[in-house]
C-alpha cells in the first residue's frame, strides 16, 4: 500500500484549554450553586429526584444531552462519511421511541409513585426479579460509561494531542463532584447548559465547513456525487448493516431499551412537577434529538465533501473512523484560537452529561433497590449522605472502568454493544409487567434469562466473526489528491493469508445487523415469558393493581365497552380507588362514591382515579404521591 505525506493538522493553543477548561468551571459552578440552594432540603427523595418538582423544558435539554454522548458526536458524523446519509433515519426511530415512552411506559411509571423504575418489578412481580434486574442495570451501565469516557478521549488525544488521562480524570472528577453536591437538579441544568455548548460547537463546524467548501450548494453536489445521499434502501435483509428497516425498526427497539426503561431517562421524567410536564419533557427532547441528529448527519457529508479526493483514514493520517470528526475540526478550525477548543468541548459536554446522568441513576436504584431494602427506616439526613456516598463510589468505579479499558483493545467495541443487548431483554422484561397482566413472576424471571442469553449470543457472535463487506456496504473513499511519500512505491510481495475458517452461524446468525439485538432480546424475553407463565399458572388479572398495567386496547377497542373489558384479562380498570397493604399487595378500598364510570386514566373522569390528580392540567402531580414508595 502507498505511503502519503500528511498534511499536518494544528494542535490546542493556550486559547483552546480557556475554552474547555470554561466548560468544567461552569459546570461545577452549577452543582456549587444547588448545594448551597437546597443545603436545608435534607430528603434523599429532595437530591435523587429533585422533589420531583421539576419543570418540563430543563429536563428536556438533560434528556437530549445525557443521549447524545461523544460516541455520537465523533461517531455519527464519521459513520455518515463512510457510509452515507441513511443515518438520518434515526430521527423517525427517535420519534416512535419518544411516542412509545411518553404515552406507554411514563404514565405507568408516573402515577405508581416510584423512585426507581426497578422498583415497579417488585410491584408487579417480586423482589427476585426487581434485584436481578437492578445489578444486571448496575454492570452494563459502569461498563458502557467507561467506555464513553475513555473512547473520545482516545480519539481526541491522537488528533489534538489533547491529555489523555488529563481529559479522563477531570471528567471524572468534576461529574463526581456536581452529581454529590447538587444532585438531579445539579445534573439537569448542568446538562442543559452542555446542551447549548453542543449546539455551539457544531455550529462553529456546519459554518466553517460550508465556506471551505465553497457553500452549501457546492457541497451537497459533492456529497451527492460520492452517494452520500442514497438515504433509503428497502432492501428487507436483516443481514444487512443498514437498511431502512435495521435502521426504523431496529433502531426503534434498541432506542426504546434506553429510553423507554432506563432509569437515567425515567428518573428526569417522574423528577417533573406532573405528568403533563413530563410528556412534554420528551417531546420537546425529541426536537433536541433532530437538532443534534441534523448537525452531526450535515457535518459527515461536509467531512466527505472536503476530504472526497483525499481521505485520512486510507492514507494513514488517523488510525481509526472516530478521529476523522476531530481531525476535520482541527484541519479546517487550527488557524482560529479558541475555536477547536469549543469543538472539544462540544464533545465533552456529551460525555459529562453522559457520565452525570448515569452516576446519579446508579446512585438512586442502588439506594432505593438494594440500600433501603436492608435497612429499614432511614432518617432523611441519613439518606442523603449515604446517597451522596454511593455517587462518590460510582464516581471512582466509571472512571475507573475508564482507565480498564484502555487495556481492552478490541473489547471497547464490545462493550458499547452492551448497552444495545442488555436494553432488548429489559425492554421484554418490562412490557411483560405492562402489557401483559397475565405474566407471573416466574414468567418474568425466566424471560428475562432467555432475552440475556439470546442477545448476548447474537452480539458476542457478531463481535468474534464480523460481518464482511458485502453485509457492511462501506462506500467507496479516495486518495488521488494525496501526495504520495515516494514516487516509486515500493511494492511488497508477500504470501497470501489463508482466510481464518467460520462456523456455519457466521454468516448468517452473527451476520444480523447490530440494530436488531435488541430486537432479538424482547422477542425472547417476551415469548419465553409467556411460555412459562401459561406452563406454571398465568396470574389472576383480579388480583394485578391496575395502576401498574397500560390497557392498550382501550384504543384498538374504543368502539365497543364489552370488548375493552374483555380485553382487560380481569384487571379492574373500572375500580373506584386502589390501594397497597402493607406487605405490597393490592387490595380494594371500601366505595365511597356512586359513580360508576371507568377511571384509568384514559377516559373521562380520571380526577376519582388516584390521588394527585390536577383537573386544572388534566394531568397527573406529585403533590398526591408524597410518599417515598410503597413499601
Amino acid at each position: 500500500m502507498p505511503e502519503f505525506v500528511s498534511p499536518g493538522v494544528g494542535v490546542f493553543s493556550t486559547w483552546d484549554y480557556v475554552v474547555f477548561a470554561a466548560l468544567f468551571v461552569v459546570s461545577s459552578g452549577i452543582g456549587i450553586f444547588f448545594a448551597v440552594k437546597e443545603r436545608k432540603k435534607a430528603s434523599s427523595r429532595e437530591f435523587l429526584v429533585g422533589g420531583k418538582q421539576m419543570s418540563c423544558v430543563p429536563v428536556a435539554l438533560s434528556l437530549t444531552a445525557s443521549f447524545m454522548s461523544a460516541v455520537t458526536v465523533l461517531g455519527a458524523p464519521s459513520e455518515v462519511y463512510r457510509f452515507g446519509g441513511a443515518f438520518v433515519l434515526f430521527g423517525f426511530s427517535y420519534s416512535m421511541v419518544v411516542l412509545f415512552t411518553a404515552e406507554l411506559f411514563v404514565p405507568v411509571f408516573y402515577r405508581s409513585g416510584i423512585t426507581s423504575t426497578y422498583e415497579y418489578l417488585e410491584l408487579r412481580f417480586n423482589k427476585t426479579v426487581r434485584i436481578a434486574a437492578t445489578l444486571i442495570y448496575i454492570m452494563q451501565t459502569i461498563v458502557y460509561t467507561g467506555v464513553v469516557v475513555y473512547a473520545p478521549a482516545l480519539a481526541l488525544n491522537q488528533v489534538t494531542g489533547f491529555n489523555l488521562w488529563g481529559s479522563i480524570f477531570a471528567t471524572g472528577i468534576v461529574c463526581t463532584f456536581y452529581c454529590t453536591l447538587g444532585g438531579l437538579k445539579a445534573v439537569v441544568w448542568t446538562d442543559a447548559f452542555q446542551m447549548v455548548v453542543m449546539v455551539l460547537g457544531f455550529l462553529t463546524v456546519l459554518i466553517q465547513g460550508t465556506i471551505v467548501n465553497g457553500g452549501l450548494t457546492s457541497a451537497w453536489e459533492k456529497a451527492e456525487a460520492g452517494s452520500r445521499l442514497l438515504v433509503f434502501d428497502f432492501d428487507p435483509d436483516p443481514l444487512r448493516r443498514h437498511t431502512f428497516w435495521t435502521i426504523t425498526v431496529g433502531g426503534t427497539f434498541t432506542w426504546l431499551g434506553i429510553y423507554g426503561v432506563n432509569q437515567s431517562t425515567i428518573q428526569r421524567c417522574i423528577s417533573c412537577k406532573s405528568e403533563k410536564h413530563a410528556k412534554l419533557a420528551l417531546y420537546f427532547n425529541l426536537i433536541g434529538l433532530w437538532v443534534i441528529l441534523g448537525c452531526a448527519v450535515f457535518s459527515g457529508l461536509l467531512m466527505f465533501a472536503y476530504y472526497r479526493n483525499c481521505d485520512p483514514w486510507t492514507a494513514g493520517f488517523v488510525s481509526a473512523p472516530d478521529q476523522l470528526m476531530p481531525y476535520f475540526v482541527m484541519d479546517i478550525l487550527g488557524s482560529f484560537p479558541g475555536l477547536p477548543g469549543l469543538f472539544v468541548a462540544c464533545a465533552f459536554s456529551g460525555t459529562l452529561s453522559t457520565v452525570a446522568a448515569s452516576i446519579n441513576a446508579l446512585a438512586t436504584v442502588t439506594y432505593e433497590d438494594l440500600v433501603k431494602n436492608c435497612f429499614k427506616n432511614l432518617s432523611n439526613r441519613l439518606g442523603t449522605w449515604i446517597s451522596k456516598g454511593l455517587c462518590i463510589v460510582f464516581g471512582v468505579a466509571c472512571t475507573s472502568m475508564a482507565v480498564a479499558a484502555s487495556q481492552m483493545g478490541g473489547v471497547v467495541q464490545a462493550a458499547l454493544s452492551i448497552h444495545g443487548m442488555c436494553g432488548g431483554p429489559m425492554l421484554g422484561l418490562f412490557s411483560l409487567g405492562i402489557l401483559f397482566p397475565w405474566t407471573n413472576w416466574k414468567g418474568a424471571a425466566g424471560g428475562l434469562v432467555m432475552g440475556i442469553a439470546m442477545s448476548f449470543w447474537v452480539g458476542i457472535g457478531g463481535f468474534v466473526y464480523p460481518a464482511g463487506p458485502d453485509k457492511a456496504f462501506p462506500l467507496p473513499l479516495s486518495t488521488n489528491s494525496c501526495l504520495p511519500l515516494n514516487i516509486t512505491d515500493i511494492i511488497s510481495t508477500l504470501a497470501p493469508t489463508p482466510a481464518p475458517e467460520r462456523p456455519a452461524l457466521a454468516d448468517t446468525w452473527y451476520c444480523m445487523s447490530y440494530l436488531y439485538y435488541s430486537a432479538v432480546g424482547w422477542i425472547a424475553t417476551v415469548i419465553a415469558g409467556l411460555l412459562i407463565t401459561s406452563l406454571t399458572g398465568p396470574n389472576r388479572g383480579e388480583d394485578v393493581n391496575p395502576v401498574l398495567i397500560r390497557p392498550v386496547c382501550n384504543l384498538l377497542c374504543f368502539w365497543s365497552e364489552k370488548y375493552k373489558k374483555m380485553c382487560w384479562c380481569g384487571v379492574q380498570h373500572d375500580a373506584d380507588c386502589m390501594e397497597f397493604n402493607d406487605n405490597g399487595a393490592f387490595s380494594m378500598k371500601p366505595e365511597t362514591s356512586t359513580n360508576k364510570e371507568p377511571q384509568n386514566g384514559l377516559n373521562k373522569d380520571p380526577e376519582n382515579n388516584i390521588p394527585g390528580y390536577n383537573p386544572e392540567e388534566k394531568s397527573y402531580s406529585n403533590a398526591g404521591l408524597s410518599k417515598d414508595t410503597h413499601f
